[in-house]
């Protein structure tokens, strides 16, 4: 799904060029649950956010389904992201002025979805997340977790291919990290793929890789117990 080969990002100013990524390569296949954990400044929200479509690459190779990304025209970016991509931030995003509502419909506008579809869809995303209930309500007026849900219904009311999810948990309490991490673990099992920042080694655990990153560069790939031990399960059965 996603083949990343010696992908680079250099940041130029006037006195100074910093290497946010040196030569990354990258597999991702269909239904992985990858996390990336590092300190501050090790490239990970670099590496998201090209993955993403939202930067570009300085060198380097980037396939998105078995098509180059690198190089592609600003138009085509676009495109690509709408159709496959659905982003979880860890500020959720979401517009005040509009009702919780208007915020999951609004990438089915930009994606020219007609009105009646729209309606079915929002309310058909909202029920599975349990907040059919709070669609008349604004932003402001919802726990975080349920901001949360909320930005969590905005990226799959398009069935991405790919969620890409940036500390999730990051503005949440313990009770609400749970249930989001429980969402995308759901999410998994049903068979999204997705692609999590996080620096919380407990919500790595969800994920069945750990990918740990330090200066620009890959420092390690490990499996997650907490999958190997369900797998290993789900084979016993």
């Amino acid at each position: 799904m996603i083949t990343i080969k010696k992908l680079s990002k250099i940041f130029r100013t006037e006195e100074i060029e910093t290497n946010a990524l040196a030569e990354i390569s990258l597999t991702i296949n269909q239904g992985d649950f990858v996390s990336i954990m590092g300190p501050s400044g090790s490239g990970k929200s670099t590496l998201l956010n090209i993955v993403g479509l939202l930067d570009s690459a300085s060198a380097g190779s980037y396939l998105l389904l078995g098509r180059e990304m690198i190089g592609l025209k600003e138009k085509l970016k676009s495109k690509a992201r709408k159709e496959n991509i659905g982003f979880i931030f860890q500020n959720f995003n979401l517009i005040d002025e509009l009702s919780v509502y208007d915020n999951i419909e609004l990438p089915l506008i930009y994606n020219n979805v007609p009105s009646s579809e729209r309606k079915t869809k929002v309310h058909e995303i909202a029920t599975k997340l349990n907040i059919a209930h709070r669609l008349k309500h604004y932003p402001q007026q919802l726990s975080g977790g349920q901001q949360q849900r909320v930005a969590v219904a905005r990226a799959l009311i398009n069935d991405p291919k790919i969620i890409l999810a940036d500390e999730p948990t990051g503005n949440l309490d313990s009770k609400n990290g749970n249930e989001v991490m429980e969402l995308l673990t759901n999410l998994h099992t049903n068979g999204a793929t997705i692609l999590m920042v996080t620096h919380s080694d407990y919500d790595a655990s969800f994920s069945q890789k750990t990918i740990l990153m330090k200066d620009g560069i890959i420092l390690s790939e490990k499996l997650n117990h907490r999958n190997v031990d369900v797998l290993v399960t789900n084979s016993n059965h």
